[in-house]
């Protein structure tokens, strides 16, 4: 692998197959007027799936360091997205919660977000696909930290 150039290297292929479609969405995002980035998005749809998670376990599913978590939700709590709130069981601790806004802006872009998400994939067969997201696994988790 030494002898080879960057874009023959599969983790410079990933890395840069992955700045594309980051720099990709967010110019999406910016069309449709979101008013929110890529990384944003991704804290919106993962309390979309999981609504009142805590800041760590919003860090942990989507492999964010605890100071970035904290300055995306500071910014959606800004923006009236998000909201904190405390924990009942732990008062030291709080639960992210989509706002009503942040509920109505999730349903507003999503149906762009499927048809994105169809045309970047659309030049693969569904099992290409699973096929690229099996080995993509096998490669995290011969990883460890």
């Amino acid at each position: 692998m030494e002898d080879k150039r960057a874009e023959e290297i599969p983790g410079f292929i990933l890395e840069r197959t992955a700045k594309r479609m980051k720099q990709s969405f967010s110019q999406k995002l910016k069309a449709d007027n979101a008013g929110i980035t890529v990384d944003q998005w991704v804290i919106l749809q993962e309390l979309d799936k999981k609504n009142g998670q805590s800041q760590l376990d919003l860090a942990q599913a989507t492999f964010k360091d605890a100071p970035t978590i904290t300055r995306i939700i500071d910014l959606l709590c800004k923006k009236n997205l998000t909201e904190r709130l405390l924990d009942t069981d732990d008062r030291r601790r709080f639960k992210i919660s989509l706002t009503k806004e942040g509920k109505t802006l999730i349903k507003r872009l999503m149906p762009m977000v499927r048809e994105y998400r169809r045309n970047v994939w659309a030049p693969l067969e569904d099992s290409e696909i699973n096929q690229l997201v099996k080995m993509l696994n096998k490669i995290f988790n011969q990883i460890r930290e």
